[in-house]
């Protein structure tokens, strides 16, 4: 089943994101993920959060995977949503 995580950075934690990208790239490695990458502000440079849809057997599964990413262990996330998600397009 895929899940996507929708992941809202807390404010102003730019310098956070950049620490912990190295161990959180690492982390993600060790998943079957479809597509991941920074959700950006309106200025559409700055980046306020993460989009992560992940193939995982079960919702535990994927709340496991989310509770051990470095970036919500390390303090940069605000708030994740996990939901299941099924793809319809494209096919």
């Amino acid at each position: 089943m895929l899940y996507v995580l929708i992941c809202e950075d807390k404010p102003d934690s730019l310098e956070l994101r950049q620490s912990l990208r190295p161990q959180h790239l690492e982390h993600i490695g060790n998943y079957d993920i479809r597509f991941a990458g920074p959700m950006l502000a309106d200025d559409e440079e700055t980046m306020i959060g993460s989009i992560i849809v992940l193939e995982a057997p079960d919702r535990a599964a994927a709340e496991v995977f989310s509770k051990s990413d470095p970036y919500l262990a390390g303090g940069l996330f605000n708030t994740v949503t996990i939901s299941a998600f099924r793809q319809v397009v494209p096919a």
